[in-house]
Order: structure tokens, then C-alpha cells, then sequence
């Protein structure tokens, strides 16, 4: 079998790799023209030629973003554009190893879904009452240890030698270019970079194949677990069973994410709210979507108020910014929240509430106030401006997908 590092310069992996993705609808039309461009002039030799030569990567840049829905920030990395690229290729092809995760972990793979996690939670769990515990491993990715990591990773490249050494040369060397200096630091497996998904998958593996073996309703996407059981007791067992595996791979849940549900409570996971067969937008989720909103609508409120600017203008500001947001995402490598949640709900409830909301603030940002006035400016007049109702969007795509199954 070739070593994916020598894949890296096959042309036919590069076409293969567009194809995919632009299947997948991760690419726009404008970004798979240019990276058809980039295959076709074969840019990506030098970097496959030196990574084929044992040659390093350079020194990622540490990257502070916000964290979505929260003031937080988060720490991310990158290399530079044409290694990023070439690292993309690379975690495409790792898909080789696929099978040796088991189906109870959900993340970045190919057949398993998060959607498919709901699914089969909610069938699993809907024969009788079941406890849940869910819990959320604190910054996951740059928490890894590389020492417990590399031992397990050579298991799974066994049969790529070659692989492995790049790994351990990437993963062992800590500098990183931070405010223009390089520092050496804890890096982890490095959110942000293309690779860092299946180690993450990789390096829990022994925690899933646990719970599969024990015949636990278990999930795992990432950072995110989720356990379930007909009683109390049975739950405290598996989560103390959980919670020494933690401890055993040197992580730590964030405190502010475990939770317990009593059988008679929607269980929350991946920003789905559940219960029986009903599947709707998690509260936290829209929470953190109405603050987004409105730290969105006040900032360009007080923008259109200093410059004189017409409400129109900063309607539209907004509008276009959420229309991205739900229905087109700002990165081709992420899913919109059409694309996350109108495969999976069953009610609009949620939808309902961010739609109202949305509208609050449109009008907020035109007169710089919250009453009964505003409503002058009619839903009529938002619609012209580009407005989209997440609960009308959802319903038009629900109809399209019947009619597409009905031919």
C-alpha cells in the first residue's frame, strides 16, 4: 500500500480530493474554480516533495478567535496556505483508517453523521426511560498529550511508517509564531489544523471501543459525550468509568457543560433538543444565536446613529450578515445552520423563536428603539431588503426534499 505521504504529488489524489468536495458542497463555485487552478498548475508539488523528504513543516501561527456565540476566545493554529492545503489532502486521504474507529464516535467521518447520532440516540433510547449524562472535555484539541497520543497513533498508521514519523515530527515540535515571535508552548494536536480532527478521533478511541464492548448507549462527536441508562445507579457507574478514563488521558470536562437528565427531561446534544421523537433547536443554542444577534444589531445601531447612516442601510447590514450565516456559512468548510439543523429537527419551535427575534432587532437598528412603533416597518418591507425566515426557508426545503423523493 502507498504511503498517503507519497498520494500527496499523485494528481489523480488531487482530482479526486475537488471532486469530493465539491459534492459534499464544500466548495462555491468561485473557490473550486481557483483550487482547480492550483491542481491543474500542480502548486502543491514543493510542499508534498518536502514533506516526502522528511523535510518539517513550518512554524504554525497561534491564532485567538471568537468563540461562536460567546465573547470567549478560543486558540487556533495554522500553517501557512500552501502546507494548510496540502494538509487538507492529507486528512481527506486519512479516511483510510476509518475502520479501525468504531461507530459510537460520530466525528469527521465518512457514513457517520452528527445527524446520525441523534437519530440513533433517540431510537436507542426510546424503549423505555433512560438517565443521561453528558459532559464537554475543556479545549479538547490543545489539551492532548502528545507522550499518551503517539504510542496509540503508531498502533493505527502500522502500516505507514512514513506517516507516523511525520506526525511525530509535527506533533512533538511545541514552538508556534505568536505575535510575531516564536514561543514554545502545550500546542496539543493544534485546533484549527486539517489533521487535528482525526487525531482527535484517534486519541479517545479506547474510551469508545469501552463503552461499544460494554454495550452502553454512548456517543461521542469530538469533545462532546453523551451516556445513557435505565437507572441512576447504572449512570453513576458509567460516568465514574467516564470520568477515570479522563483522568487517565489527562483531560478535564468543562463544569459548566456536565449535566444529568432524569428520564423525563429532553436530553440536549450537538445543539439538538430531544425527547421521545421530537427534535428541535437546544436552548443554549438559541441563546447564544439571539446574543449574537443582538451584540450584531446594537453595534451597527450605534454605527448607523454616529455616521447619520439610513436605517435601511444598516438593515440590510444585518440581514446580509445572518442570511451567511444561516444559509450560506462564511466558510465553505463549515455547515450553515440550515445545512446543521433543518435535516434533523421535527419542530420549528426554536426556528420560530430566532425568526421573531431577528425581526426585533431589524427594526431595532432603524429607529434605535424596542416598541410597538417599530412595527410600521412591515414584515413586507424586511422581505425587500433580503430578509429570510429560517421557519419559511425550512419548510420550502422540507417540500423540495418530498417532491425530490417523490420522483
Amino acid at each position: 500500500m502507498d504511503s498517503i505521504l507519497d498520494l500527496l504529488s499523485d494528481e489523480h489524489t488531487w482530482e479526486e480530493f475537488l471532486s469530493y468536495r465539491l459534492m459534499k458542497g464544500r466548495f462555491n463555485w468561485y473557490e473550486f474554480d481557483r483550487a482547480d487552478t492550483y491542481v491543474a498548475q500542480q502548486q502543491y508539488l514543493p510542499v508534498a516533495s518536502r514533506l516526502q523528504r522528511g523535510e518539517p513543516l513550518s512554524v504554525p501561527t497561534r491564532h485567538l478567535v471568537n468563540k461562536m456565540g460567546s465573547g470567549r476566545k478560543r486558540v487556533v493554529y495554522s500553517f501557512p496556505d500552501d502546507e494548510q492545503t496540502v494538509l487538507k489532502v492529507m486528512a481527506y486521504l486519512l479516511y483510510r483508517y476509518d475502520a479501525q474507529l468504531t461507530p459510537n464516535c460520530y466525528s469527521f467521518r465518512r457514513g457517520l453523521t452528527a445527524h446520525d447520532a441523534i437519530r440513533q440516540l433517540l431510537q436507542a433510547t426510546g424503549q423505555q426511560p433512560m438517565w443521561a449524562f453528558k459532559l464537554d472535555i475543556h479545549d479538547y484539541f490543545n489539551s492532548i498529550d502528545i507522550g499518551l497520543l503517539l504510542p496509540i497513533l503508531s498502533s493505527v498508521l502500522s502500516d505507514d511508517a512514513r506517516l507516523y514519523a511525520f506526525f511525530e515530527q509535527m506533533l512533538t515540535d511545541g514552538r508556534s509564531l505568536t505575535d510575531g515571535h516564536v514561543v514554545n508552548e502545550q500546542r496539543g494536536i493544534m485546533a484549527g489544523t486539517p489533521t487535528s480532527p482525526f487525531l482527535a478521533n484517534v486519541y479517545l478511541s479506547e474510551v469508545d471501543r469501552h463503552f461499544a464492548q460494554c454495550g452502553a448507549i454512548y456517543a461521542r462527536y469530538s469533545d462532546d459525550i453523551i451516556l445513557f441508562a435505565p437507572t441512576r445507579q447504572q449512570l453513576d457507574g458509567y460516568r465514574a468509568t467516564l470520568e477515570q478514563f479522563l483522568r487517565k488521558y489527562h483531560l478535564e470536562a468543562n463544569p459548566d457543560k456536565v449535566r444529568i437528565y432524569s428520564p423525563d427531561e429532553a436530553f440536549d446534544f450537538l445543539g439538538f433538543k430531544c425527547h421521545a421523537d421530537s427534535i428541535d433547536i437546544a436552548d443554549a443554542t438559541l441563546r447564544k444565536m439571539k446574543d449574537k444577534i443582538r451584540r450584531k444589531a446594537h453595534a451597527l445601531q450605534r454605527w448607523r446613529s454616529r455616521n447619520g447612516v439610513e436605517g435601511e442601510k444598516a438593515m440590510k447590514a444585518l440581514i446580509s450578515q445572518f442570511n451567511k450565516k444561516f444559509f450560506e456559512s462564511d466558510d465553505s468548510s463549515t455547515l450553515s445552520w440550515a445545512r446543521w439543523f433543518f435535516p434533523v429537527i421535527n419542530r420549528v419551535e426554536g426556528l420560530k423563536q430566532i425568526d421573531h427575534y431577528m425581526q426585533q432587532n431589524l427594526r431595532f437598528v432603524a429607529t434605535g428603539r424596542h416598541n410597538k412603533a417599530n412595527y410600521r416597518i412591515s414584515y413586507a418591507q424586511l422581505k425587500q431588503l433580503g430578509y429570510r425566515s429560517l421557519v419559511a426557508e425550512f419548510f420550502r426545503q422540507d417540500r423540495c426534499s418530498s417532491q425530490g423523493g417523490a420522483a
